[in-house]
């Protein structure tokens, strides 16, 4: 039975959550990217709470042509939040996507902009 990308997606995620989990000191920044548009979140696993989120939607991010950019905004953007929340360290949780392109773009504007993972 061959595996549909979505499949094999959830299958990596659910493996990556088993040993990735964030807390109140550092909460796990969770990234979910579609087609057209990239999404990142704080996350307490503890409460079960989103503490910041920020996506390539908000009115602070200018939309550029190339997506991996956006990312980069993007990054910048949860982590100035996270900042303004007193977060400085979390987790990152891929999301089941390869550490390349626009998952690498959103981790790196995140370091850029201050926090540590």
């Amino acid at each position: 039975m061959a595996l549909t990308r979505e499949k094999r997606r959830l299958r990596i995620r659910m493996r990556i959550r088993k040993t990735i989990n964030g807390s109140a000191a550092a909460p796990r920044l969770s990234v979910f990217r579609s087609n057209k548009e990239i999404y990142a979140q704080l996350i307490d696993d503890t409460t079960g709470k989103t503490i910041v989120a920020a996506s390539s939607r908000d009115k602070e991010i200018e939309n550029s042509d190339n997506k991996s950019n956006t990312a980069v905004a993007v990054g910048k953007l949860i982590a100035e939040k996270a900042t303004q929340a007193g977060v400085s360290k979390v987790v990152f949780d891929r999301g089941g996507y390869l550490y390349h392109g626009r998952v690498k773009s959103l981790a790196e504007g995140a370091r850029e902009a201050g926090l540590k993972f």
